[in-house]
């Protein structure tokens, strides 16, 4: 066993891993709140294999997977161009997704992927990169923010029948 955490490319051949990390790690970050009914529907609407095979078969879209031990503990989900999932900048680069198994938090992992991101930014020369940030996720706003992202605006999301903010983040590349 190495115990070194490695990032890696994945692709269709890493479906089934892919949709059983994107679950696992989702299911961690939901309130109590939100009814079994709510989650399954959004699980199914975001994470079916259809769902995933399409974002895995855009070549705007990239995605990587955090493997320690080979086993998978994160993932990171990009897009340029059209990919984007809400502002459509064509000179900009959207983090879509960095989520890692909660016994990993604090254990470099995020940063790993979210460098993994900046170097994919950097290779296509985008001028920024942005996301959206739950605003009940204090965690991740507050690493943004240490990475040297602002706030420039948010947008609503529908979760079953309840809205929610997510607060969208810009960090300028020189």
């Amino acid at each position: 066993m190495n115990n070194e955490v490695v990032i890696i490319n994945s692709d269709m051949s890493n479906l089934e891993e892919l949709q059983k990390i994107a679950v696992k790690t989702f299911m961690k970050t939901i309130p109590a709140e939100v009814s079994e009914n709510d989650m399954k529907k959004y699980i199914q609407d975001r994470f079916s294999k259809g769902v995933l095979t399409r974002a895995l078969s855009n070549p705007e879209s990239e995605f990587f997977f955090a493997r320690l031990n080979e086993e998978v503990i994160g993932y990171l989900k990009i897009n340029f161009g059209k990919a984007q999932t809400d502002v459509k900048y064509p000179e900009g680069m959207e983090i879509e997704r960095i989520y890692i198994l909660s016994e990993y938090f604090g254990k470099n992992v995020g940063k790993m992927l979210y460098d993994k991101a900046l170097e994919s930014a950097r290779k296509k020369k985008v001028n920024f990169v942005w996301l959206g940030v739950w605003e009940k996720n204090p965690r991740a706003i507050k690493f943004y923010e240490k990475n040297g992202f602002v706030r420039f605006g948010n947008h609503n999301f529908k979760f079953g029948n309840d809205t929610h903010t997510d607060i969208l983040m810009k960090l300028e590349l020189s």
